[in-house]
């Protein structure tokens, strides 16, 4: 009878280990997937910062050309369909729309030396400087957490529970494509 109680009894402490174990995994695979939700977050603030931003600019560069039309309204609907995208990979595709819209805006504005002295034009200027700072750093954090947390879901023996319970990777949150981040082909 001692024998059979004891063979209970290491069995039990396995299963009890055993469900610990489990238990603790699934609580970090949940405190990863948190992570990039907070992360993600950091970005939408920053990017939404962005965006209130940008009519202020358009307005700015508007009261000194009208003929520069063209180039506002491609600024103004890119950030339109930036606000309105959802999940790193719409949004990094946007966003690449906006950036674009906001490089060929301040090319504009180096066209015309009144604009770039300008007090308003100054200050929109070193507040999307401190915004796409932010936004680099919220980047950098986000794709660290999904770093993080895919590595987690992927790796042995968290990968069993994670593949039980649908854990899916998540998208790293890119800017830039891949031809933009090729070197320059410069010849003299």
């Amino acid at each position: 009878m001692a024998m059979g109680t004891t063979i209970i009894t290491i069995l039990a402490v396995i299963f009890g280990i055993g469900l610990i174990g489990i238990i603790l995994i699934f609580n970090r695979i949940i405190k990863h997937r948190n992570g990039v939700s907070e992360a993600w977050s950091g970005i939408d603030v920053q990017l939404k910062r962005r965006h209130n931003l940008v009519p202020n600019l358009v307005e700015v560069v508007k009261s000194y050309q009208n003929h520069e039309r063209d180039t506002l309204e491609k600024v103004t609907a890119a950030r339109s369909l930036a606000s309105a995208a959802t999940g790193p990979e719409n949004a990094g595709s946007a966003e690449r729309d906006v950036t674009m819209g906001l490089r060929n805006l301040f090319a504009v504005a180096e066209e015309y030396p009144e604009l770039k002295s300008d007090r308003n034009f100054q200050q929109l200027s070193a507040q999307l400087v401190e915004i796409e700072d932010q936004i680099q750093f919220a980047r950098r954090y986000y794709n660290g957490s999904v770093r993080d947390y895919n590595t987690m879901i992927q790796s042995f023996p968290a990968n069993l529970l994670a593949a039980q319970f649908q854990f899916a990777p998540e998208d790293f949150f890119e800017l830039e494509t891949s031809t933009e981040k090729q070197n320059p082909q410069v010849s003299l």
